[in-house]
């Protein structure tokens, strides 16, 4: 029996959020706990599964994950590698390894260090150097010589929201079982492409993602690729690696890894402009006065994304600047029910409400982290339901606050927690098919919101998650890069990165 060691850490760390990302940030499990927290949509799952079936023994290490937020503490960081390290070595020594797979995110930055996951691969490389390593990444990875260097190959989501983490996991997992088996020898190949796109103008059901990633299906079904990926980068991320990728696996033949590279790096840069915002976006004013156009049309609920704070793409979800131009607005007053605002990140917030349902109170939120972009908010208003200890499958529990103040039912959170089902609004005893207009601290509105919503604005709000790139003081990253750059001359051909196994620079 093959013995395939798992394990992962998974963070999005956007270098514009002053917040470090901290232990009490992360959901972390350990050992056999991994095999107790199978879950649908999961790539650490599909990694799992797909080897059990394999009859491989899965020999788990640690896994741990966090909402998108600022860089991670170094500490934190260096305890948790270590921790995957001595399993790893404690595992082989009982009995020697014959692979690795991993689900890491491909953008995780650790304060005074710089990239996480080429560093957690290169000790890996270094200890086993004859066994192959894989793994599953985000599509928004940022692929590094480090990375490349030390891992036989990766394979990224293609779908944007990000509904195929199991199936990518499964692929990851395939690529393992092959080379275990002797089945393949791969060759891996990187072609940089100079570009960087916010998530929200790259959904894969709107073009030119949709074609772009229709080709990357195609070439998997070539004879000889293992897979094909497009990596888009972290625009929030301030750092000379960022940028986008097309990223080729192949067996034995790294011509082929090659031509296949260049190829679909042409075709991205072909598209680059292309790329623009698909759902409805204006000004923060002019979003809200189409939402109140909306309401008086019967469209409700109408869901405006507060897309510059948004805490899924790392930002620090405490801007107040759009809600105070919302409670401004004596058009408040004509609503039926009051608007859905999700939400704050606040603890402070949240500790002055509990144990106070049901009472008018005084609060004082938002700008705790981010004080740059906007100032507290001064409220008065009732705590109308607060929750102890929500959620906690994927992420830290975090107790949650319902807030009405001026017209707004405003979500405060103990945690930094992402916005991205309306059963949160449920829980907290709202009904959001009734409501007439929802603000979430989001981009593109995920599934389980889409599903909802009647109509769909995206805000161009202040934030750590600016959509407006070119407005953004970049100082690290490595120029030209479009779009911040336009008028510069690029080749494929000219920025392929074969894999050197050994180099673990």
């Amino acid at each position: 029996m093959k013995r395939v060691l798992v394990g992962g850490m998974y963070h999005e760390s956007n270098s514009f959020n002053p917040i470090i990302t901290k232990e009490k940030d992360f959901k972390v499990i350990y050992g056999k706990e991994i095999f107790e927290s199978i879950k649908e949509n999961d790539a650490i799952s599909g990694i799992i599964t797909t080897l059990q079936e394999a009859e491989c023994e899965v020999v788990p290490t640690v896994y741990a994950r966090a909402v998108p937020n600022g860089e991670v503490d170094y500490d934190f960081y260096i305890r948790i590698k270590d921790e995957i390290i001595e399993k790893a070595k404690k595992a082989d020594a009982e009995k020697p390894l014959d692979g690795i797979t991993l689900a890491l995110h491909g953008s995780m930055r650790v304060k005074e260090l710089g990239e996480a996951e080429g560093d957690i691969l290169k000790e890996l490389s270094s200890l086993f150097p004859n066994i192959p390593i894989y793994s599953a990444l985000d599509m928004h990875a940022t692929i590094t010589s480090k990375m490349h260097n030390n891992c036989n190959g990766f394979v990224g989501y293609k779908c944007a929201p990000h509904t195929d983490c199991t199936e990518t996991g499964i692929q990851a997992a395939k690529m393992t079982i092959k080379s275990i088996n002797n089945q393949s020898t791969v060759k891996s190949c990187w072609v940089k492409i100079p570009l960087i796109i916010a998530g929200e103008q790259s959904a894969t059901a709107d073009e030119p993602m949709a074609e772009l990633i229709e080709g990357l299906k195609r070439m998997e079904k070539k004879a000889g690729i293992l897979s094909a990926s497009y990596f888009m980068g972290f625009p929030w991320a301030d750092n000379k690696d960022n940028s986008a990728a097309a990223y080729v696996v192949a067996e034995n033949d790294e011509k082929l890894a090659q031509q296949t590279a260049v190829q679909l790096a042409e075709k991205m840069w072909e598209k680059r402009y292309e790329f623009k915002f698909h759902t409805e976006t204006y000004s923060q004013q002019k979003a809200l006065n189409k939402a109140f156009e909306a309401v008086c049309q019967g469209e409700t609920p109408v869901y405006i994304s507060d897309s510059g704070d948004n805490p899924t793409a790392g930002a620090s979800s405490d801007c107040t600047e759009f809600l105070k131009i919302i409670l401004a607005d004596k058009r408040l007053d004509s609503l039926e029910r009051p608007i859905i605002y999700g939400g704050f990140y606040d603890p402070e917030a949240v500790k002055q409400c509990k144990g106070k349902v049901g009472e008018i109170i005084d609060i004082t939120f938002g700008a705790k982290f981010d004080a740059t972009t906007s100032t507290p908010i001064n409220a008065t208003g009732t705590v109308k339901s607060y929750i102890s200890g929500w959620g906690g499958i994927t992420f830290p529990q975090s107790d949650i606050v319902l807030f009405n103040t001026g017209g707004v039912d405003v979500i405060l959170a103990e945690q930094h927690i992402g916005y991205t089902d309306p059963k949160l609004y449920i829980d907290l005893g709202l009904n959001p098919k009734e409501a007439q207009i929802i603000v979430c601290k989001l981009g593109y509105l995920t599934p389980q919101h889409e599903a909802l919503a009647k109509r769909s604005i995206l805000a161009l709000t202040k934030g750590n998650t600016n959509e407006e790139l070119k407005s953004i003081e970049f100082k690290k990253i490595e120029r030209p890069i479009f779009p911040l750059d336009e008028k510069f001359n690029y080749k494929a051909v000219d920025n392929v990165i074969k894999r050197e196994k050994g180099k673990n620079q």
